[in-house]
């Protein structure tokens, strides 16, 4: 597998009208996008930060992931995910790390923001961090 680089780190927020401010007021980012993915029942906002982007997520409905995460967190949100850019593609990525005895979430890449194919690692087999794969937006 080969990783270019990271490509976002997600971090879950109960509500992205409150978030998005400070990350505009305070630190000086400037949000670019925010889009829904209905299948995963989330919304985004993404901000530029060098070659890197933060991904802030918040849950739709209480049913997704980013809102039992919120749940599990005490009601607060916080990193959720690091997400890695794979040049040669999600699905390939993927199939190496189960070839390697990794553990998946997703047998096969889906899409996700931005129109990106993604796939998620699970924690129980990166020593306990969210990963994602995602598709390098260059090569896409």
């Amino acid at each position: 597998m080969n990783i270019s680089h990271i490509e976002h780190v997600g971090i879950a927020v109960p509500s992205l009208e409150e978030a998005i401010p400070f990350y505009e007021n305070m630190l000086g980012f400037k949000c670019f996008a925010i889009e829904e993915v209905e299948d995963q029942k989330v919304r985004t906002a993404f901000f530029q930060v060098g070659n890197t982007k933060i991904e802030l997520l918040e849950g739709t409905s209480p049913d997704s992931a980013i809102s039992k995460f919120i749940a599990n967190n005490g009601g607060r949100g916080g990193i959720q995910h690091i997400a890695f850019a794979v040049e040669d593609g999600v699905a390939n990525a993927l199939a190496e790390v189960e070839e390697k005895g990794g553990r998946l979430i997703d047998k096969a890449p889906r899409k996700g923001a931005e129109g990106l194919n993604i796939a998620f690692l699970h924690p129980k087999s990166t020593c306990g961090t969210l990963v994602e794969l995602c598709e390098d937006p260059k090569k896409k």
